[in-house]
């Protein structure tokens, strides 16, 4: 009989043959989870059940394993199992990687609070059991890609969401963008809150738009680079998700279209301190890598994605997406996690097969979920699958 160690060290090595895996999972307080433990292969994971049982709450889990605020964007006390309560519960999320580098324990939570600080949200982070200065630090160790259903109208909802999905798509091609845009939003936030109270010292504001100058223009740059490499993976791609023509589009990445990138950041920082006045008045900066936004057309049709039928504009994003897990996975060596909530349902069954072929084929773990167990015939004996009920995760046969 094998032994117990033996056994986990070639589940660990089948797990990071292809991408980083978690091998555990635990939950506290998390949503509608009082407790939670998986113990996992490392492969692909199933999660059907009805809706409301629980099954997205997982995947924002695992989103929070990287800098940001999750797949739903929610404030770290909505998080809670109990929320808006006077005795706040504090979630904690902690799971066990295979990665390239080695095993890897990561946990992340909401910090408790502090004196009579009840209303602060403070977001802790722990690597192998050692604090880590910020989420940004999860970023060495991994990296999640995700699709939801409230990403289906990202083509004709505000720029705001087209934008934050750019820098997650950037994330992962540029190691360093999250602090890019981390530096560049202090900066711009102490100038916003100087202008807001009259009489700074004009050379503090200088130093300050200096700074915005240089993240600012690296942000963009960034941008412009990455969407360029999936634009041009997508053209080399086969199979029937449609190829996507990407832009970046605002007036730091125009200028980069015909100038060097330290020309910019001088053209920026004039810029900046033309408009002292008018960003007084407006209560924030008014030009700047915080207003560009994503263009995206439908290659073969030569048609911005927005016009396109619900359905191309579904096969677009995921064919955005996976042209950036392959390109992830060259860059790294090892493919993203990926969480893909309800992504499935509506698709034909020629792109469900042609979906789970490319999420198997890219070999890293993926996480999906559904309502019904006949969508994912394509993944049995390739994937664990598990049925959630009403906040209990139970493990099964793929098709029992």
């Amino acid at each position: 009989m094998r032994s117990a160690a033996l056994v986990a060290e070639q589940s660990y090595e089948g797990a990071t043959a292809g991408g980083t895996a978690v091998l555990s999972l635990s939950l506290r307080d998390f949503r509608n989870y009082a407790e939670l433990h998986l113990r996992l292969s490392g492969q692909p994971v199933v999660l059907t059940g009805p809706n409301g049982a629980g099954k997205t709450n997982i995947l924002e889990a695992l989103s929070f394993f990287s800098p940001g605020r999750g797949l739903r964007r929610a404030r770290l006390s909505e998080v809670s199992r109990v929320s808006g309560q006077p005795a706040r519960r504090c979630w904690v999320a902690h799971a066990e990687l295979a990665t390239a580098i080695g095993p890897v324990a990561i946990g992340t939570g909401l910090a408790e609070a502090v004196g009579d600080e009840e209303l602060a949200e403070r977001r802790i982070v722990r690597i192998n059991g050692e604090p880590a200065a910020s989420a940004n630090g999860l970023a060495e160790y991994l990296d999640v890609v995700w699709l939801t259903p409230q990403m289906d109208r990202l083509f004709v909802e505000g720029l705001s969401t087209r934008r934050r999905f750019m820098d997650r798509l950037v994330y992962g091609l540029d190691g360093g963008h999250a602090r890019q845009v981390a530096a560049f939003e202090r900066a711009m936030r102490e100038r916003n809150r100087l202008l807001k109270m009259g009489g700074a010292d004009p050379a503090w504001l200088a130093a300050l738009e200096s700074q915005m100058a240089e993240h600012g223009v690296a942000v963009a740059a960034a941008r412009r680079e990455a969407l360029g490499r999936i634009e041009a993976g997508m053209a080399l791609a086969t199979g029937p998700f449609p190829r996507a023509r990407l832009a970046a589009q605002g007036v730091i990445e125009a200028w980069l279209a015909d100038m060097p990138a330290l020309a910019a950041e001088e053209k920026y920082r004039a810029v900046l301190a033309e408009r002292r006045g008018i960003d007084r008045e407006a209560g924030a900066a008014t030009e700047g890598p915080h207003r560009s936004d994503m263009a995206v057309w439908h290659a073969e049709k030569d048609q911005p994605a927005a016009l396109c039928s619900t359905g191309e504009q579904k096969a677009l994003l995921i064919a955005i997406t996976l042209a950036n897990a392959r390109l992830i996975r060259a860059r790294r060596q090892m493919a993203p996690l990926m969480l893909l909530d309800e992504i499935s349902a509506h698709l034909d069954a020629r792109r469900r097969a042609a979906l789970y072929e490319e999420l198997l084929a890219l070999g890293g773990q993926v996480w999906l979920t559904g309502t019904d167990d006949d969508l994912f015939t394509g993944l049995a004996g390739q994937a664990e699958f598990f049925t959630v009920a009403d906040g209990v995760v139970t493990p099964r046969a793929a098709f029992s």
